[in-house]
């Protein structure tokens, strides 16, 4: 399976192939590599298991055995819903080298999503884990199962579920006729990152899938001595891909499985597995600067934690290495292609205040006004981007394709950016993330920015809500320091002496013990804005 929208631009195949980005092998061909290379070194490391780089080659090709003869096939689609854990890595491998695709959810994803998913992608298959994190997965796939003919399989984990069968009852031998994948193929669907709607399927090829892993590894420094700590769930394209799970295989590095976002169960692991790599988006990373004033484990093995996912604010930036005791890297990346990440070796400024530069030379990127002209150099605009890596449509989403990608194959991330004079990018915000106050649009960002600099203010979220005088209003939600009180009249005399304008002033301000977040805890606005009308009534 194949997807692609645009008709006024042919996607270079052999230029990428010659020049290296592309190789002509499926993931799972890579792993038949790795296994050869590395053999006895520890691949994957979970609560229960200590895999090494054969063990998981041999264990994936069982199971693809199994699968094959359960009927799945080339082109079939899995819903993939595993914690992280060893299964998850097998299972994604086993269904690469079948050709069958993968469609990866959270598993904090619920009924509704999970529906959702089912009914766009019509999998033949649903695996998922009996329990996690306290929720019995159990009645949920039983009820879809029930519900959509197509899904043949319902596979759990442990078989702990009535009904399913367990990974390790439906391992073979490894079959001599698996109708393999090409190169070009589609390897996995991601789902898109959107905090609003159904999310939309992200179909990533073989090979630009397992470039990306090589392209981020190699910017981030890793090698075969690299301890790769996958805290955000497996199933989000950061930390499978950037570099992630699959950064650290291609290098011969080691991939340590946490289970929860805990800061008591990450450090933990730090200490013991002498993790050197890691991912978080901002809010988690607030927990772990927080927690440090009493957590005392042993992190100096930490070389290089990645930040992205969501805007980071630089003076939040500025505490990690002090905190931490490790370097900062800030990533920019959609699971539709582009990834920009600053380099161990920038200077300071470079790192707090930038996303960094594209991982590949032959990324295109153009930022261009609201009738689609090229802004002038260093004026922010729309970034679009096209490359050997971004997608050229979504899977099954004519509609969505026609607003997503241009005509000569450019991707339109929906983010407002600019690029420094020394070739940086700078994320600005979400053109959404924008609110249309009174005709003026204010970016969230810059007022979350304000809001943060507060004495009183841990953490801060604009959003924009709808307003019958203003059109929308802008509510300001915080997290206070240390639990104290702020008022609207103290919040608009320090924004006044700062030079806020006025019209960026907060028409609403609502207090907050935690955020909600999304399932791969991004702060959900959409709930935030939800939640801001009934105050306002």
């Amino acid at each position: 399976m194949r997807v692609e929208h645009f008709n006024n631009w042919q996607v270079p195949v052999q230029q990428y192939v010659q020049k290296g980005y592309w190789h002509t092998k499926t993931l799972g061909q890579e792993l038949k590599d790795w296994a050869k290379r590395y053999g006895e070194a520890v691949a994957i490391v979970d609560s229960n298991n200590r895999l090494t780089y054969r063990d998981l080659d041999t264990a994936a090709d069982a199971l693809a055995s199994g699968f094959s003869l359960l009927g799945i096939c080339r082109g079939d689609r899995v819903l993939l819903q595993l914690a992280n854990k060893a299964e998850f890595v097998v299972c994604i491998f086993a269904l690469f080298r079948l050709g069958a695709i993968p469609v990866l959810t959270m598993p904090a994803s619920r009924e509704a999503d999970i529906d959702a998913l089912c009914a766009h992608a019509k999998p033949v298959a649903y695996i998922t884990t009996s329990t996690h994190l306290g929720f019995d997965y159990g009645p949920m796939q039983q009820r879809i199962g029930r519900k959509y003919p197509f899904i043949k399989h319902l596979i759990s984990d442990d078989g702990r579920t009535p009904g399913t069968l367990a990974l390790s009852d439906i391992r073979g031998t490894q079959p001599t006729d698996l109708d393999e994948p090409e190169y070009q193929d589609t390897a996995l669907l991601l789902i898109s990152g959107g905090t609003t709607g159904t999310p939309k399927l992200i179909p990533r090829r073989h090979t630009d899938y397992a470039y990306v892993a090589r392209a981020t590894a190699e910017r981030c420094g890793m090698n075969h001595n690299s301890v790769y700590m996958a805290v955000l769930p497996a199933a989000h394209n950061f930390t499978l891909c950037c570099p992630g799970i699959l950064g650290a295989l291609s290098s011969g590095g080691r991939v340590v499985m946490c289970q929860s976002t805990s800061c008591d169960e990450a450090f933990e692991l730090i200490e013991s597995e002498k993790v050197t790599h890691t991912a978080l988006v901002p809010s988690l990373l607030n927990l772990w600067l927080e927690a440090r004033e009493w957590e005392r484990a042993d992190l100096s093995s930490l070389q290089l934690l990645q930040i992205g996912g969501a805007p980071l604010d630089p003076s939040v930036a500025a505490r990690v290495t002090p905190v931490l005791g490790c370097r900062l890297q800030q990533v920019f990346g959609t699971a539709e292609g582009l990834i920009c990440v600053t380099s161990p070796d920038d200077p300071p400024d470079v790192i707090l205040n930038t996303q960094g530069r594209p991982v590949c030379a032959d990324d295109e990127l153009r930022f261009v006004d609201a009738n689609d002209n090229d802004v002038p150099p260093g004026e922010e605009g729309e970034l679009l981007v096209r490359g050997p890596y971004t997608i050229g449509g979504y899977y099954e989403a004519p509609e969505a394709n026609s607003r997503a990608i241009t005509r000569d194959g450019y991707y339109r991330t929906g983010d407002i950016a600019r690029i420094t004079p020394q070739g940086n990018l700078q994320i600005r915000g979400r053109i959404k993330d924008q609110i249309n106050r009174n005709g003026e649009k204010i970016a969230a960002v810059e007022v979350e920015n304000h809001l943060r600099a507060h004495p009183l203010v841990q953490d801060a979220a604009v959003v924009g809500t709808p307003d019958a005088d203003l059109g929308e209003r802008l509510c300001a939600w915080i997290i206070p320091a240390n639990g104290q009180h702020l008022t609207l009249v103290q919040l608009y005399g320090f924004l006044e002496a700062n030079g806020v304008p006025r019209h960026k002033f907060p028409d609403q301000l609502e207090h907050i013990e935690a955020w909600p977040v999304t399932s791969i805890g991004k702060i959900n606005k959409r709930k935030l804005s939800e939640m801001s009308a009934p105050f306002h009534s």
